[in-house]
């Protein structure tokens, strides 16, 4: 029988249930209001007997399936059933020994039915909470239970049974509760029908056993025609459950009796194939019987074979071990002779270009052997169109007997008394890249077992030292790799130097100028200067000259040396010369102060060669050299200038600057980070851009750094410049003095008050007339004021960088007021607007801070035009 059958069968039987009912009802309601006290105990009676026969079932089913839900609903109707069975015992007349009964009837009758109708709605509720949310196992859930009907017991004695007909002419309200119970329990089931099959027959008990205490509310006596009803629709609503277990129960039989039905043909499949089989095992049986002698004379050679492959396994493990090609062959080689054992192997790379072996390595044994073939390491073979030629193709060649053989390579071996040779190639990924040799006195002396050991000894050594030529090349490309993370590191650092130091370039400019200007109008105007006065404006005037060119190349510090720089030729023993002179009292006066005396050597090569550069430039990394190596020297000792020519064989000449000491010098870890920008081991007294700055400008420079140093030694550190092929410029040798221009009405415009302050002066010390205002709004207010006023200014000088209006916006209002007003700007941004032709609109002439007198002249008389003869 099918499912279909059986659902079909089950739908049937539920609808006679259901039609009984109906025909019940209707024919209790046809006959009138009536009481039915022998049916009421019928009823009564078979609704507590099928209680507890679907609370034995649940039970018997929940624990065969392990499934807590069927225990915990058994439970509930278990409980149910305890109410019904007390309620039909107190409504049977008893006599005799159990007449005792009929004394507690009014006491338990009104207490027990009204309990039932509700204690099973409340214990399948809560049995499908308590088993979704993994709660209260079994013991509590019982004690629940009887918890809950004691306590229903206790409540419903205490309330009246019946009550005059109120709303909804309502006879029983005690009983108010029962039907939205069911009513939930109903909706509840049939929302997890899908979820186990036993809610579908619970929903349909709940749905029918609902309508019964719908019916129970209206009864007015125990067994009047409503509660006769209210009986048939829980007896029928538990016979839906009960026949829907039952049908679960049989389908489960079924399903079981087909289980094993089909178990039992498997069985009986499984026992046709196990006689076929031991029908084929007798007779592959009888077939290893006969092969017996065959397996014992076969044992010998496989004994062999497992000696070889664990010699292979220890030979693989000893050349795995290794990194570098020439031990791993060092290691098969001799684990050969050792163990096959042979009485010549070597191992020989195949040169692909001149298509020859070259013998790379020769076994301890077989030297003597191999002097006598002419075949010692580093000796070349030529590929014949035998055996080599075909092995470099990748064939595992065996001669048993070589003497028979016409080719070169044979008939050598044969000379040396061999007559046996295996040639086993070694490749990887297709490519032979060499040959392994092996060769014995006897003929015919190797047998496959030892040509395929050597074959696979190949493989396994081609692998290794594939896996050596890998690994080195791992190593350097590791190498490069570090090599080249450091100096894009170091690139990156100087970066950031440069454009943090950028920043600060404007401030330093205008904190320059008005040096750079009283300084030069000093030596210009006043002639009756001392000679070391002057010599000391003059030292004044290259410092200023240099910290001008450093803030000018702080933006660069990090790039290459740019094309548009000019580079002059410098003398260095002169250039050397004069750092000497500047930081005479760093190396000379300070240390002597604290007791300590350093020693200054200079050895200066004669006839040195002039290099391209900037002179400001290559001054301050010495000074910055000169200033580490006596910090370098804090007990005083030994300072070494030296210079020198280095010859090249390709003809491209070096002039090399040296600066040493012998003091406390650096350990590896500081001389490879000594260049980092910011790096330092002086504490507080270092900021660590000393070597930084000097390794950018000889970056700028395209010469090389060189820094030898170690603890306890002293460093030198030399700067190797390329000597140019021809000179990349001539300095200017007595200049003509340039042309000064009139005597000028000047507007000056900067937020700087000591630089607007010095510029004034030095140009009113010119002869010019100097009209000055502190910002960008006030330079255009006296820009208009005197324009009103009917009086103009020759040229208008004004900075770049102020607050609010910025020479930009000055040089437009200018230009908007009057056309021909020229306007030059004066900016610590100067040459990098020039260099970069970013030069603002409405602009005429840029100049740099800090100024010169002569550019500024320059600038006015090509403005303004030179003054009259």
């Amino acid at each position: 029988m099918g499912t279909a059958t059986r659902s079909l069968n089950l739908s049937f039987s539920i609808v006679g249930v259901l039609t009984a009912l109906g025909v019940g009802s209707a024919a209790l309601l046809a006959a009138g209001r009536r009481d039915y006290p022998e049916l009421h105990t019928i009823l009564d009676t078979s609704i507590a007997l099928i209680t507890g026969l679907l609370a034995l079932l649940l039970w018997d089913t929940g624990a065969r399936s392990r499934q807590p839900l069927l225990v915990r609903l058994a439970i509930a109707f278990g409980v149910t059933f305890a109410l019904e069975f007390l309620h039909v015992l107190v409504i049977v007349e008893w006599s005799g020994a159990l007449a005792f009964l009929m004394q507690l009837r009014e006491f338990l009758r009104p207490a027990t039915w009204p309990p039932a109708a509700h204690i099973l709605a409340i214990g399948i509720l809560t049995a499908i909470w308590s088993s979704r949310r993994h709660r209260a196992g079994v013991p509590a859930f019982a004690l629940f239970m009887a918890a809950v009907a004691v306590l229903l017991v206790v409540i419903f004695q205490r309330l009246p049974a019946y009550r005059p007909a109120g709303l909804l002419d309502i006879t029983r309200p005690v009983l108010i509760l029962a039907p939205p119970l069911w009513a939930v329990t109903c909706v509840l089931c049939w929302r997890l029908r899908m979820t186990d099959r036993i809610f579908g027959p619970l929903a349909l008990m709940g749905a029918v056993v609902l309508l019964g205490h719908v019916a129970m509310l209206y009864s007015q006596a125990p067994h009047d025609t409503e509660a006769m009803v209210a009986h048939l629709g829980k007896v029928a609503g538990r016979l839906i459950l009960l026949l829907s277990i039952m049908q679960m129960a049989s389908s489960d039989m079924l399903e079981r009796m087909r289980a094993e039905a089909q178990l039992a043909r498997l069985n009986e499949e499984l026992e046709r194939r196990v006689e076929e089989r031991t029908v084929q095992l007798a007779s592959a049986n009888h077939a290893l019987e006969s092969e017996i002698g065959v397996r014992r004379l076969a044992e010998q050679k496989a004994q062999a074979q497992l000696a070889r492959l664990s010699l292979l396994h220890q030979i693989t493990r000893a050349i795995g071990e290794r990194q570098d090609i020439k031990s791993i062959f060092q290691v098969a080689i001799r684990s050969i002779e050792d163990q096959l054992p042979v009485d010549f192997a070597c191992l020989c790379l195949h040169d692909t270009v001149d298509h020859v072996l070259t013998v790379e390595c020769v076994g301890l044994r077989s030297g003597a052997v191999a002097l006598e073939l002419a075949m010692p390491e580093r000796s070349r073979i030529a590929i014949d169109e035998n055996g080599l030629s075909r092995c470099v193709l990748g064939q595992l060649v065996y001669e048993p007997e070589i003497a028979q053989s016409p080719f070169p390579f044979p008939m050598r071996l044969a000379r040396g008394g061999l007559h046996a040779m295996v040639l086993a190639p070694l490749q990887v990924e297709s490519r032979v890249f060499g040959v392994l040799v092996a060769a014995r006195k006897e003929k015919q002396s190797f047998g496959s077992g030892e040509c395929e050991f050597l074959r696979q000894l190949s493989e396994h050594v081609a692998l290794a030292a594939h896996q050596a030529q890998l690994h080195g090349a791992l190593q350097q490309a590791y190498e490069d790799l570090r090599q080249t993370q450091q100096a894009v590191m170091q690139q990156e650092r100087l970066r950031a130097l440069g454009q943090m130091a950028s920043g600060i370039a404007h401030d330093i400019n205008n904190a320059l100028s008005p040096v750079a200007l009283y300084t030069q109008s000093l030596l210009e105007v006043e002639p009756n200067l001392s000679a070391r006065t002057r010599e000391y404006l003059e030292t004044i005037q290259r410092a200023v000259e240099d910290v001008a060119h450093t803030v000018t190349r702080m933006r660069e510090f990090y790039r290459q040396r740019e094309p548009q720089l000019t580079l002059m030729p410098v003398r260095l023993n002169e250039l050397v010369q004069q750092v000497i002179d500047l930081t005479r009292a760093r190396w000379s006066d300070m240390p002597q102060l604290r007791g300590n005396v350093i020693s200054l050597r200079s050895e200066l090569a004669e006839r040195l060669p002039a290099v391209s550069g900037v002179e400001s430039e290559i001054r301050e990394a010495l000074i910055n050299l000169i200033f580490n190596a006596v910090d370098a020297l804090p007990a005083g000792g030994t300072l070494t200038l030296r210079t020198r020519l280095l010859r090249s064989a390709d003809g491209q000449d070096q002039v090399r600057v040296e600066v040493g000491d012998d003091g406390v010098g650096m350990s590896e870890e500081t001389r490879r980070r000594c260049l980092e920008p910011f790096f330092t081991t002086k504490g507080e007294r270092g900021t660590g851009l000393g070597l930084a700055m000097v390794y950018g400008v000889a970056r700028r420079h395209n010469a090389d750094i060189d820094i030898d140093s170690a603890v306890g030694r002293g460093t030198v550190v030399a700067l190797s410049f390329p000597v140019p092929e021809a000179p990349s410029g001539a300095p200017l040798r007595d200049a003509p003095e340039p042309a000064r221009p009139a005597r000028l009405r000047l507007l000056l415009v900067d937020d700087d008050p000591m630089l607007l302050r010095s510029l004034c002066n030095t140009l009113e010390a010119e002869g010019h007339v100097i009209v000055t205002a502190n910002d960008g709004a006030a330079g255009i207010a006296a820009f208009c004021a005197a324009a009103e006023r009917g009086e103009t200014f020759a040229a208008v000088i004004t900075d770049l960088g102020m607050p609010n209006v910025d020479g930009r916006k000055v040089a437009n209002a200018i230009k908007s007021l009057s056309s021909t007003t020229p306007v030059i700007m004066l900016t610590g941004w100067g040459k990098r607007l020039t260099s970069e032709d970013d030069i603002p609109p409405h602009v005429d002439y840029v100049l740099s801070k800090p100024p010169k007198l002569r550019e500024l002249r320059e600038a006015l008389v090509r403005c303004c035009g030179p003054a009259s003869a």
